[in-house]
Formats: structure tokens, C-alpha cells, sequence
């Protein structure tokens, strides 16, 4: 246990280890060095600190011992700063490493604070979260029959794990459902995919990425060559809804894959070491098929700066809703070897110096998501069902009632599975329509790609 003089020992060591870090590019005498240090310690708040500490040891109900309480101090230091930085043990540094490789074990969902609530940001693409109905901006009031309000999110996030096979009920308060209603969730084995890709129609792709993870990038131009593989790219939905970010490096490699050249995104921050820019390679591998990003306000951080430098390089059309707005960096520091905290260390800022935090990307078109139904109305007789109409002038096949209805009947209408991605769709003909194609530029950027330490700056809180 530590006693009144290790205390203060600490707290000398605390004071020492400090001056490096203060005045030291003021110049003058060591005196003054000294002086200036000293007056900026906050030496009073550390004493009082250490009454408080002891006062827990000697009056607390319960016995907690000395290296648990300072663990406290150290996470509520770090959560008074702002909603991303925190302090990880030994599971959350290994959970968090999981969620950046995309392989972990449990239900599947991202989560966070919102009125004391746990609240659902986004179930992950095929997970048991979302096989089981559960939707963005669900908020979790009790998990296995206790209430979460006031619950800390590395709380909840260890109560909602177990052993692969066994379930857990959550009961969810949803907008729209007048009473509460309880889903039960079986845990099982998580291996999150980052993008997957399909045709919506011939010569108009699709890419979904879920999250940003180490390999993102890789996962982008592998979807990306099996979709060129089904014949010329006329155009491409990029969907970011409901993608709380991820690496901060696998979002640049998103947006280089589009570009042929020019800024993606520049950070700033209080040290030299958080003031980064990052630049595009030549080579666009739509070769400038016209792109539509759709966001809605579960698209967060690294998604908002794919959305945000692809907007102000006039690359894409954004549509959907207004995004999150979280424009802040993390750094994960490492303290011990199974031990780290997560820091935020610099906002960042789009290509045009937009600062996205607590505003979020504006989308080009607003989009609500909404359920369309279509109004099919009495069947009409056409010139083609007449009898002894003439043939088509230039011998073309003709189109009957039948026809028409066999041909609807075939046809997958997104704007029955998601009229989001049915107005994207749209907006990339009429693109092609007037022969839009991407610019390529006559001369190259000379501005060098800066890369980062991939494992430790992050652009979203996973």
C-alpha cells in the first residue's frame, strides 16, 4: 500500500518528470526554467489529489486496493478531456486491436453515450446484430433484465460479450415503437469484412465499406477488380452510411484509389509530430467513371474524410443526410506492454481547410432514407396490344402490356430495397447521360504521400 510520504514521493517524481516538457524553447538561465515549471505545476491539485486518495483507502465502504484506485484516477483524468480519449487495460487495448484487424468475438454492433443511454451507432454487415433486426439509433435500456443507464461504454461493451453460442436479451427502446420490446441475440464469432461490391445494373457498381480496418484499402481494390471483371464501369455508388471510421491511413487509401492527384487530408495539433498532410498517387481505378457517395449521420470520422476530400475535388456527388462530425485524431500511446491510452492529438481538416467537427460533411443532395411503394394502377392497353397495328418502323422488337409487366416483374427495384441507393443510381445516368467523365490532370502533384503510424493514429474511436 502506499503511504503519506510514497504519496509525496510520487509527486516529486511527477513534478521532475514534468519539466522536460514545459519552457523548455523559452531560453534564459536554468533558474528561470526552473521557476517558470514550477509556477506551472499544479501542485496545490496535487496535494489535494492525495488527500482524496486517502481518504478513499481509510473511509471507503469497501477495501480497494491502491493500484485499482489509481487506475481510476487515470481513466477519469482521461475521460474528463472529451468523448474519444480513454484509458485501455489489458482487454480494451486487446479489443481494440481486434476491431482494427475485424476479427472479435460477440454481438456485432457499434456503440455509444447518448442521454446517459447506451445507444446503437450501427450494427456491422452480417453479424448477429443485424441478423437479429437491431437498427442505428436503437438505445439499449437494459441488457439481461439490468438497466443501462449511467453504464460506461467499456461496461457495456464487456456485459454484452460471452462465449461464442450463448445469447443475451437486450431491451430497446426504438423511435417510432410506443413501448420498449426485447431482442434476444445469440454471441457468436465476428469476422467483419470491410467492403463488399455488386452491379446494380449493367455498368453501375456498388461498394459498401462497413468500417475502416488495416486493410481497407486492399479489400477496396480487390472488390473493385471483381467488378470491373463483369464488363465496362459506367459509374459507382461509394455507400459510408452508418460507418463510425476507423484507420485513419486505410481512409486515404479509399480516397487515393479515386483520385488521380491532389490533398486528401491534413491534421494539426499541438505537436509537430500530429501535423500531417496526405496526397494522392496518380492512377484512378474507375479510370473517372462518376461516383456518388451517400452518408447519412452514423457515417463518422474516417468516413467524413473519404465524403468530405472527395466532395471538395468535385470527385464525387455526395447525397444522403448530414454526417456525425467527429474531426478529431486519436493516438493510442502505449504505457505498458498489454496497457495504452487513447489521446485525441489533432483535429483534421479537408482538402478546402473544412473542420467537419461537430458539424459534420453536408451532403451535395439531401436524401432521406424512407419507404417508397409503388402505385402499379390499372394495366394499360398499348400500341403493340392493338389489333393490326403497324410493325416498328426501323424493325425493332415490339413492347406489349405483357411485355412490360414481365420485364417489371424481373427487374430489382432498389427503390422498394432502398430508395437511397435507387437516387444515387439515378443521378450516375443522368452523369452518363451527358458524357461526364473525372478530369485527368495534365501535370502530376509534387506533393509527397505522408505516411503515419498506421497501429497508432486513428481517426475513430472503434
Amino acid at each position: 500500500m502506499f503511504t503519506r510520504k510514497t504519496l509525496a514521493s510520487l509527486i516529486g517524481a511527477a513534478a521532475l518528470t514534468a519539466l522536460p516538457l514545459m519552457g523548455l524553447s523559452q531560453g534564459g538561465s536554468s533558474e528561470r526554467t526552473s521557476l517558470e515549471a514550477e509556477a506551472r505545476l499544479p501542485l496545490e491539485d496535487l496535494r489535494s489529489f492525495a488527500k482524496v486518495f486517502e481518504q478513499i483507502r481509510q473511509g471507503y465502504v469497501n477495501e480497494v486496493d491502491d493500484s485499482t484506485l489509481l487506475e481510476y484516477a487515470i481513466k477519469g483524468m482521461l475521460q474528463g478531456l472529451d468523448p474519444h480519449s480513454a484509458y485501455l487495460d489489458s482487454r480494451s487495448f486487446d479489443d481494440l486491436q481486434a476491431n482494427t484487424t475485424g476479427e472479435f468475438a460477440g454481438l456485432g454492433i457499434e456503440v455509444g453515450v447518448e442521454d446517459d443511454y447506451i445507444t446503437i451507432i450501427t450494427p456491422m454487415d452480417d453479424t448477429p446484430a443485424e441478423r437479429a433486426g437491431l437498427r442505428a439509433g436503437d438505445v439499449i435500456l437494459r441488457l439481461a433484465g439490468k438497466s443501462m443507464r449511467g453504464v460506461s461504454l467499456d461496461e457495456a461493451v464487456e456485459k454484452m460479450r460471452g462465449p461464442v453460442g450463448s445469447s443475451v436479451t437486450l431491451t430497446i427502446g426504438r423511435k417510432g415503437h410506443k413501448e420498449p420490446f426485447d431482442v434476444t441475440v445469440k454471441r457468436d464469432k465476428v469476422r467483419v469484412y470491410s467492403v463488399r461490391g455488386e452491379m446494380l445494373e449493367d455498368g453501375y457498381g456498388y461498394v459498401r465499406i462497413s468500417q475502416f480496418q488495416l486493410d481497407t484499402g486492399g479489400d477496396l481494390m480487390r472488390a473493385m477488380k471483381k467488378l470491373k471483371k463483369e464488363g465496362e464501369l459506367k459509374g459507382l455508388v461509394v455507400d459510408l452510411r452508418n460507418n463510425p471510421g476507423g484507420v485513419l491511413q486505410s481512409s486515404v487509401e479509399v480516397v487515393d484509389a479515386f483520385l488521380e492527384d491532389g490533398l486528401v487530408v491534413y491534421t494539426e495539433g499541438r505537436n509537430e509530430s500530429s501535423n500531417l498532410r496526405y496526397s494522392a498517387s496518380p492512377g484512378d481505378i474507375t479510370n473517372g467513371a462518376p461516383l456518388v457517395v451517400l452518408i447519412n449521420d452514423g457515417s463518422a470520422s474516417a468516413a467524413e474524410i473519404v465524403a468530405g476530400a472527395l466532395q471538395d475535388h468535385r470527385r464525387a456527388v455526395v447525397m444522403g443526410t448530414d454526417s456525425f462530425g467527429k474531426g478529431s485524431v486519436q493516438t493510442v500511446i502505449p504505457i505498458t506492454d498489454d496497457r495504452a491510452i487513447k489521446l485525441t492529438t489533432a483535429l483534421y481538416f479537408t482538402p478546402k481547410g473544412r473542420s467537419i467537427q461537430a458539424q459534420g460533411i453536408k451532403p451535395d443532395i439531401t436524401v432521406e432514407r424512407v419507404q417508397v411503394t409503388r402505385l402499379d394502377g390499372v394495366a394499360r392497353t398499348t400500341e403493340a396490344d392493338l389489333a393490326g397495328h403497324l410493325d416498328n418502323g426501323n424493325g425493332g422488337k415490339e413492347s406489349g402490356s405483357e411485355d412490360r409487366k414481365r420485364a417489371k416483374a424481373d427487374k430489382d427495384d432498389w427503390y422498394d430495397r432502398d430508395n437511397q441507393v435507387f437516387e444515387a443510381l439515378n443521378v450516375l445516368k443522368g452523369l452518363n447521360l451527358y458524357g461526364y467523365r473525372a478530369p485527368v490532370p495534365s501535370e502530376k502533384s509534387s506533393a509527397p504521400a505522408v505516411k503515419d503510424q498506421v497501429a497508432q493514429i486513428r481517426a475513430e474511436d472503434l
